[in-house]
């Protein structure tokens, strides 16, 4: 424990106790909380907007060596509502870092907490499902606490997509960090693919990767009418990751049905979610969901096993969609569906998150096979080029 450390507890909503310390800014931080197996990337994980309205637990004991810096931003701002760990570490130490965690953390509002059992609190959240839970150091009781948490709306309740998204439309240039180049600018030569992406709570680095693909990029608010994209004379459209119940995003899914057949579509995350339920099939909530960078997957068509990147509560039940879609992709962890293609039209979507930030790179190839679809090279049923 470091200095100038004061008392934090946390309440979960089954009546589950944790006293810690805080090393976040002070006050009470409430929402759903999950847990992420990444062992790095605290930084992408804290400015997703997926994960707006939930806490979350790192698994990793250590959290905080290597600070924070000005390039691993996934968004504008922080967007998780908590962060819990085992044990911050003060004194970054890495050449990038420009300020530490718990800085960071109280520059921009965050309730954090440290020095609680993260193994039995994760172990507890895998046997009785994420639930809604609050951090808090303003020395109330326990039992005060509790009532706050019990009183508070299910996380379905709300549409934190219109929260985290851009207000108005805006171009994507930037390609991805490579060393030692760093950023550089992305295609946006009138040759170049134009693609029109959805911002449902799109991450930086989905940007990065379509203006390294090739694509010229155009970036639109969530609740964007499909006639105003489709005005826009786009190659492609994308529809990102987001937060919360895909069944609230109803916006989302009314352009979705619009755009199907008139353009070809890449769905992640959120964005395989609303294409699922524009389909007319139905997604489901997983028990406690998968949160961390290291998820084995397997490509059906192929064998192939990638490990990705993840973060979703929801799955699209393939066998809603009545033969519309096939599965592509499975999750070696449980089996859940993974990704999936329509039979007839020029639409791919994955649930997990292949630009990564935090995580391996195996499924950035997605990217380069959106352009193929647009090509006219990968759009049969069978999924081969």
């Amino acid at each position: 424990m470091g200095l100038n450390k004061y008392k934090a507890i946390l309440v979960l909503r089954d009546g589950l106790v944790f006293e810690g310390q805080s090393f976040g800014a002070p006050g009470e931080a409430m929402g759903e909380v999950v847990f992420n197996t990444s062992m790095t990337g605290y930084q992408e994980i804290l400015t997703d907007p997926s994960y707006k309205g939930q806490i979350v637990t790192m698994t990793s004991s250590q959290i905080g060596n290597y600070g924070v810096n000005d390039e691993d931003p996934e968004s504008r701002a922080p967007y998780a509502e908590g962060f819990i760990v085992r044990e911050h570490l003060e004194f970054a130490s890495n050449w990038r870092s420009r300020k530490s965690l718990g800085q960071y953390l109280k520059e921009h509002g965050i309730t954090a907490i440290e020095g609680i059992d993260t193994r039995a609190l994760t172990r507890h959240l895998r046997q009785h499902g994420a639930q809604t839970g609050i951090i808090s150091t303003s020395g109330a009781k326990p039992e005060e606490l509790l009532e706050k948490v019990r009183q508070y709306p299910d996380i379905s309740r709300f549409d934190f997509v219109k929260m985290v998204s851009a207000k108005e439309p805006f171009a994507w240039k930037q390609q991805i960090w490579r060393w030692p180049e760093g950023v550089t600018e992305g295609c946006s030569t009138g040759a170049a693919k134009k693609v029109v992406a959805y911002d449902f709570g799109i991450k930086f680095n989905i940007l990065r990767n379509l203006a390294s693909a090739g694509f010229q990029v155009t970036v639109v608010p969530a609740a964007t009418p499909a006639e105003q994209v489709l005005e826009m004379k786009p190659d492609g459209v994308v529809l990102s990751n987001g937060p919360g119940d895909p069944e609230r995003t109803t916006y989302g899914v009314e352009a979705a049905k619009k755009l199907m057949g008139k353009v070809p579509i890449f769905g992640i995350c959120l964005g395989h979610q609303i294409l699922g339920l524009a389909m007319g099939g139905r997604t489901y909530k997983l028990k406690f969901g998968h949160h961390g960078g290291n998820h084995p997957v397997m490509e059906l068509a192929t064998g192939r096993v990638e490990i990705t990147s993840q973060n979703h509560n929801y799955c699209v039940d393939i066998t809603s969609l009545h033969g519309k879609a096939f599965l592509t992709h499975k999750n070696l962890y449980d089996g859940t569906e993974e990704g999936m293609r329509h039979m007839e039209l020029p639409i791919m979507s994955v649930q997990h998150h292949p630009e990564a930030a935090p995580g391996p790179n195996d499924s950035n190839h997605l990217f380069k096979d959106f352009m193929a679809m647009i090509n006219g090279r990968q759009i049969n049923a069978t999924g081969k080029k």
